[in-house]
């Protein structure tokens, strides 16, 4: 029987979790979830006669020796910062390792010594990371077939909530890690367009938007990545023109939520006096010019050039942002205090869905003609367990455990999944689980 390890089990596992129980009987599998707290698994395992919990500690370096000792794969799905710890135990132990998350620099360090010992760190095969690069490599790999060349490349993916339950005036709710939506575009975003290099900083990132519409579910606006540049090697993209990744929302959430950016609310550096008794009308107050004449509001659109009755004050206006309303912190962060806000007003209820969006757009000359192929995904969640982010971030990684355990991968070092004997399979069996892409190939006028 081989043994599989996941260790964490957050909401993102649901879908991970539910496939290799499903197949474990198949293919002779028993899975073996470690978390701090062995009750969320537990609800997931559902008394499975393959599955198991433990608690897990990754603080506990013996525990950790000993959980990856034996183990045919190991599945972190812990906090992205912990994968290289998690990765030295599994080279001590020579054990196969696969994550969703982003390929650090300190992982791509040992891909030698785990090539040396015969082990495999397959990485990035979350949603983004992940069903992002399998699906635009497929295209890429295709254009190229067919003797075409790459001009342009645009991607970008959304979490959004499912149409009908989008119901406030933001558009938007939380599925994911609500920390990293408040902290999200900190830094510089870089890209490249018609061969120009482009740096947007963050004070100036929800400024500059692209806009799409995806058929059947409407319009979106686009705000530009961290780092774009650095996917023109990922994809074998080095000399192209035009790349460029992006974060979707509905059109009008960047807007508003430059407010807080503009405010420098988002700052996560430093912590408030008194914010346990302050107010959320003291807080925003406490950003704006001294004026014991004006209201809040007012001073806001007067510092922000914002209309008083227009679509932005009405979203700040429904968020709470004004209300004598004590936060009850004590020593927050701004990014903390308005991140408590956030969950309490972008919560997603347990009966509602989410929303997972992708397109790319690739624009290639193919014999002296310019030529653009558009290519969309949604996924609506199927209930508050199976969610659309449980969905492609978790089954894309039970695929790949799959084909591992199967003998269908032969590879040894740190890798992604951008071949096609990786790509290939685990996009066609995701189509089952309603991850579907669908291609638009036309000229370009």
């Amino acid at each position: 029987m081989q043994r599989i390890i996941l260790l964490g089990s957050g909401l993102s596992a649901t879908n991970l979790i539910k496939y290799l129980l499903d197949h474990s009987e198949e293919y002779n599998w028993h899975v073996s979830i470690g978390d701090i707290d062995p009750e969320v698994p537990r609800k997931k395992v559902q008394g499975h006669p393959r599955g198991s919990v433990f608690h897990f500690d990754i603080y506990d370096d013996v525990l950790l020796r000993n959980t990856v000792k034996g183990a045919a794969v190991v599945i972190s799905f812990l906090p992205a910062s912990f994968h290289p710890k998690v990765a030295a135990a599994c080279l001590d132990a020579r054990v196969h390792m696969i994550t969703a998350s982003y390929v650090s620099n300190e992982m791509k360090l040992m891909s030698e010594e785990a090539k040396a010992k015969g082990v495999l760190f397959l990485n990035e095969l979350g949603v983004d990371p992940g069903i992002d690069h399998m699906s635009a490599m497929r295209i890429i790999h295709q254009i190229r077939s067919r003797g075409g060349k790459m001009i342009s490349f645009k991607s970008s993916t959304g979490g959004l909530v499912a149409p009908e339950f989008d119901n406030n005036p933001w558009n938007y709710k939380f599925t994911w890690n609500p920390r990293n939506v408040v902290l999200a575009g900190q830094g510089v975003s870089q890209f490249i367009r018609n061969g120009r290099y482009k740096y947007i900083p963050y004070h100036k990132l929800f400024d500059r938007m692209l806009y799409t519409e995806i058929p059947g579910y409407g319009e979106f606006e686009i705000y530009p990545n961290r780092d774009s540049l650095k996917y023109r090697a990922t994809y074998g993209l080095e000399d192209i023109p035009t790349m460029f990744r992006g974060t979707m929302r509905r059109p009008g959430f960047c807007e508003a939520w430059n407010v807080f950016v503009q405010l420098g609310v988002t700052d996560d550096t430093y912590t408030l006096e008194r914010s346990m008794t302050m107010t959320y009308r003291e807080f925003i107050n406490a950003y704006l010019r001294y004026d014991i004449e004006k209201p809040v509001e007012q001073k806001l659109c007067e510092y922000l050039d914002l209309d008083p009755q227009g679509e932005v004050m009405k979203k700040l206006t429904w968020l709470g942002i004004f209300e004598e309303r004590v936060i009850g912190m004590p020593n927050a962060t701004p990014a903390q205090i308005l991140q408590q806000l956030l969950e309490e007003k972008w919560a997603l209820e347990p009966c509602e869905k989410d929303m997972i969006v992708m397109q790319h757009e690739f624009i290639y000359e193919l014999d002296s003609q310019l030529r653009q192929v558009t290519s969309s995904m949604v996924v609506i969640g199927k209930d508050c367990e199976e969610t659309a982010m449980s969905i492609t971030v978790g089954t894309p990684v039970a695929i790949a455990v799959k084909l591992l355990l199967t003998g269908r991968i032969d590879l040894t070092g740190v890798h992604l999944p951008l071949s096609p004997d990786l790509y290939n399979p685990i996009l066609d069996e995701l189509e089952e689980f309603g991850v579907v892409f669908h291609d638009e190939d036309k000229p370009v006028d």
